[in-house]
């Protein structure tokens, strides 16, 4: 039979007191009942405790031995309480995050400023990848909740819409189609285009859309983050669709982003969790805060 924490209690208040009827008045307890509990412990622990006299207590050398590891032990046993309600009550915890870098650098810098304000005891970890690897990072635990174009199948997951996005095409500041307030894929079919590598969502639903389209495009190199497209568009070796949630990253390097009509290229973008029933009280208040704050969708 393992020792009680209440019964560990009263050997830590018996032995700072001078008597049992003083550590039975600081326990709240009759003294016959702190004495019941002693003798259990220290039946249970197989040997005397204190040395009892008419006048105080004092403790044994077994008991000596023993002070300090039941302090220990309730001081641990106090701390791993608190803990588990700081985390119930959102005062201290962890969250790990993954996002597409596209939505990282806008809509969740943004979310997570909020939220950090609302709870600035839980540490945020963000993990900025290509939006299979965030669908991977969410699989395997690795993170709480990630921030993805709607996945063609979710293997399980949850997924909660947030906004819709369309595509762009991007291309440096002097070309010829800058002017142009929107443009189509047969207005883009004579330049060279630059691409996501192939197998990625993005370059499917790109690919798809030539496709639908019928037209065929000269893709000239292909790169696996958005970022780096803008860099190979920027040196003019070709134009790119891209999401319009990244216009700004291509802004920053002083792109142009034209608007697509009639390319059917539009897709919502979403968190994507296990089960968000299953998510701690933090990530919970991090799923309910995107739902409120975010542009719902369109």
């Amino acid at each position: 039979m393992s020792v009680s924490y209440k019964n560990m209690c009263a050997f830590v208040s018996v032995a700072q007191s001078n008597t049992f009827a003083e550590a039975a008045e600081k326990l709240c307890l009759s003294q016959p009942a702190l004495s019941t509990s002693i003798k259990n412990m220290e039946t249970q622990l197989g040997g005397p405790l204190f040395i009892r006299s008419t006048r105080r207590v004092t403790l044994t050398p077994e008991g000596e031995v023993f002070l300090p590891v039941a302090k220990r032990l309730i001081n641990d046993w106090d701390s791993a309480l608190n803990d588990v309600k700081d985390l119930f009550s959102i005062q201290k915890g962890r969250l790990a995050v993954a996002s597409m870098p596209s939505f990282a650098e806008g809509h969740l810098a943004h979310l997570l400023q909020h939220y950090h304000e609302t709870y600035p005891k839980i540490t945020l970890r963000v993990l900025d990848v290509v939006m299979e690897r965030v669908i991977d990072a969410v699989q395997t635990g690795r993170a709480d909740i990630g921030f993805v174009f709607e996945p063609e199948s979710l293997q399980g997951l949850s997924f909660a819409p947030l906004l819709e996005d369309s595509f762009c095409a991007v291309m440096p500041a002097q070309h010829e189609l800058v002017g142009l307030s929107a443009i189509s894929l047969s207005d883009i079919k004579p330049y060279p285009l630059v691409a996501m590598n192939t197998g990625s969502s993005i370059r499917l639903w790109v690919d798809k859309a030539f496709n639908q389209a019928n037209i065929t495009q000269e893709i000239v190199a292909e790169a696996s983050q958005l970022g780096t497209l803008g860099q190979l568009v920027k040196t003019g070796l070709g134009l790119a669709i891209v999401p319009q949630l990244c216009k700004q990253q291509m802004l920053n390097k002083s792109l142009r982003c034209v608007p697509l009509k009639d390319s059917g290229l539009k897709k919502r973008v979403g968190m994507i969790a296990r089960s968000p029933g299953a998510l701690s009280n933090a990530g919970q208040s991090l799923w309910q805060m995107a739902l409120k704050t975010v542009k719902d969708v369109k």
